[in-house]
């Protein structure tokens, strides 16, 4: 029993939990990223290196024969995931320069005093009265 108990302790905790959380929203972030690279970003670049689809470029090792698939290096996709990756880190690093940028800016702001308790009121209106 103390370890199922222990798993859950472990599986209930908040780092595992926002851990998953940004493992799931990063996989769905990297789907929307790759489309937009392959869909959006390279087509244009084709039209102007003069109509060449990336995704296809391959060089040919082997031709297929009968018993065998045909071996290729599939240079294009490789292309076409450096750039993936590349605006990835992009767009990660200008999420964790803007979060870094509001922490400095919360660290930088004067913090107001804590107003003075009801006894250290009290206190301060003797210590004037008696100067008096």
């Amino acid at each position: 029993m103390g370890m199922i108990n222990e798993l859950k302790d472990f599986a209930i905790k908040g780092n595992v939990v926002d851990m998953a959380v940004g493992v799931i929203i990063g996989g769905a972030f990297g789907k929307i990223v790759s489309s937009f690279v392959s869909d959006v970003v390279m087509p244009p670049i084709g039209v102007l290196v003069g109509g060449v689809d990336f995704s296809k470029l391959a060089i040919t090792l082997q031709e297929a024969s009968l018993t065998a698939p045909a071996v290729v290096i599939s240079y294009g996709k490789f292309v076409q995931t450096v750039v993936d990756f590349t605006i990835i880190a992009a767009v990660i690093f200008l999420v964790i320069k803007a979060i870094n940028s509001t922490k400095r800016k919360e660290a930088e702001a004067p913090t107001a005093p804590a107003a003075p308790s009801a006894q250290e009121v009290l206190l301060t209106e003797i210590r004037d009265l008696l100067k008096k």
